[in-house]
């Protein structure tokens, strides 16, 4: 990996763990506009996903490595990963105990918060290795997943019993865990080149899982005709944005 893409691949983590400060959105917008706000980014979001798995990371490794099972198997490695680290998330829910449950449940979220940002960084730094262009297209998809899921981390932190001041401060620590991933990424594949071969289909089996699995689901919640709709129009348009960002330089 060069310079150049590590230099690339930090500072992407760093705009990305800023975005955890999103929270102070909550504070300036009416609930209305937000919750219209956080249902088109959703949209955009899970077609941003997809289409960076799809049309960035997967053609890229099997391009470069030939479309062998261990692509199949890696892939299917990060849905089975982000499976496990989701039901650890829940998990929480079942083992807190009834009094002072709602503080437990900040807590955890925060653990969680924490694993899933360590991860981005890994998929960025991964993403740059490739190539830059791979690299600004994942930048962009998480951003637009990170926004909604950092709204929804503040609301969830603020109703642990947390103040808002403290909501936006604890967000921000556990997204620097992404430069933790980051960091421990660009060693990695500075010592043993070969290690891309396995996060790029794990991160495009995360991508996968989280928009199939996570953000989907939330959009089938709103059944009304208009914004089903704008849904479909933003999902399109988040999976054009990966289409031009491969293709279109």
């Amino acid at each position: 990996m060069t310079g150049t893409e590590a230099l690339y691949g930090i500072g992407s983590v760093v705009l990305v763990s800023l975005f955890s400060l999103v929270g102070i959105l909550l504070l300036l917008l009416q609930e209305r506009i937000l919750n219209y706000l956080v249902l088109l980014l959703v949209s955009f979001s899970s077609g941003s996903l997809f289409g960076d798995a799809f049309i960035h990371l997967l053609p890229e490794t099997v391009a470069r490595n030939g479309f062998t099972i261990w692509v199949s198997l890696f892939t299917l490695s990060g849905i089975a990963g982000s499976f496990v680290v989701e039901k650890f998330v829940h998990w929480r829910h079942v083992h807190s105990p009834a009094h002072g449950e709602v503080e437990v449940f900040a807590y955890m979220n925060l653990l969680g918060d924490a694993v899933h940002n360590f991860v981005d960084g890994v998929v960025i730094v991964s993403a740059y290795a490739l190539d830059i262009r791979v690299g600004v297209a994942t930048t962009i998809a998480i951003l637009f997943h990170e926004i909604p899921q950092e709204m929804g981390d503040f609301g969830v932190l603020v109703h642990g019993g947390l103040s808002r001041k403290k909501a936006l401060f604890f967000n921000f620590v556990t997204a620097l865990t992404a430069l933790i991933g980051a960091l421990l990424t660009i060693v990695l594949i500075n010592f043993a080149q070969q290690i891309t071969v396995f996060l790029i289909p794990f991160s495009a089996g995360t991508f996968i899982y989280i928009a199939g699995s996570d953000l989907i689901p939330q959009l089938h919640k709103e059944n009304d005709v208009r914004d089903s709709l704008l849904q479909l129009v933003f999902f399109t348009l988040g999976i054009t944005v990966m289409f031009f960002l491969g293709f279109g330089g």
